[in-house]
């Protein structure tokens, strides 16, 4: 199975950092918030991944293409114009980078990535911009079991979120920033059906709008419910939090060895 992530979004609400890279290579630990989700879902046996790049997308793509010096210990032979990689750490992973836009909305994104999971039975798609400790494999698991097209994590956080509208865990509707009424709201970590992404018109759809609103009209979308930690990283505010809990040494996300 693959996994997704949305990372071409702009991050305007913590420009203190993305005037320099993209959101999701904020940094927790010395390492990107990208590659805590990503160590997420290999913990979970998931080592496959589509990151939909926009924003400075090439930070992304560097970082990657040099993933051993950013682990391993090197010797530059200058005089030779050697390099050797000492103990090499590397994670068992596929990465696929695709550029999806500058300016795409996140259905816009999944839409240009299609081809990648079209034949997959499903995928995994989250966003590349917050972590949390959702038990993947307890997620996937419970997709498969209800047969719908679509399964979407809800959680319970402060009320400037919309919220999801449940009857069990079936979704019925979205009621877009309640005033702390403590109703589930949209966590990310989805797993989907390739069909689902016949429900997005363009670049300039929204994935949390029409399709996630017509996959719940048609009794096509089942809520996995997480009660455990999830933060997105919407601010500077947000980022020192995680990364005091990482410093801390208990971060409740790092749930891999």
């Amino acid at each position: 199975m693959k996994a997704v992530i949305l990372a071409g979004g702009l991050g305007t609400r913590i420009s203190e950092e993305t005037h320099l890279r993209p959101k999701p290579m904020i940094e927790i630990g010395g390492m990107p918030v990208l590659w805590h989700i990503m160590k997420l879902y290999s913990h979970h046996g998931i080592n496959e991944f589509v990151v939909c790049c926009g924003y400075k997308g090439y930070v992304i793509k560097e970082y990657f293409a040099n993933y051993f010096l950013h682990k391993s210990d090197v010797t530059f032979d200058i005089a030779n114009n050697e390099m050797h990689v000492h103990e090499r750490h590397a994670e068992p992973w596929k990465v696929t980078l695709v550029d999806t836009g500058i300016d795409t909305l996140t259905g816009g994104r999944l839409k240009r990535i299609g081809h990648y999971v079209a034949d997959d039975e499903a995928f995994c798609m989250t966003y590349g911009d917050g972590v949390a400790d959702v038990n993947i494999s307890e997620l996937v698991d419970f997709h498969r079991a209800h047969g719908r097209l679509a399964t979407i994590t809800a959680v319970a956080p402060p009320g400037r979120y919309g919220a999801l509208e449940t009857e069990g865990n079936a979704v019925t509707g979205f009621n877009e920033k309640p005033r702390g009424d403590g109703g589930s709201i949209n966590g990310g970590f989805f797993v989907l059906s390739p069909q689902c992404i016949d429900l997005i018109e363009n670049d300039q759809t929204s994935w949390e709008e029409q399709p996630l609103v017509k996959l719940a009209e048609v009794d096509q979308l089942r809520a996995y419910n997480h009660d455990g930690f999830w933060q997105p990283m919407d601010t500077l505010r947000d980022k020192n939090r995680l990364e005091r809990a990482w410093q801390s040494g208990m971060a409740p996300w790092k749930v891999w060895d």
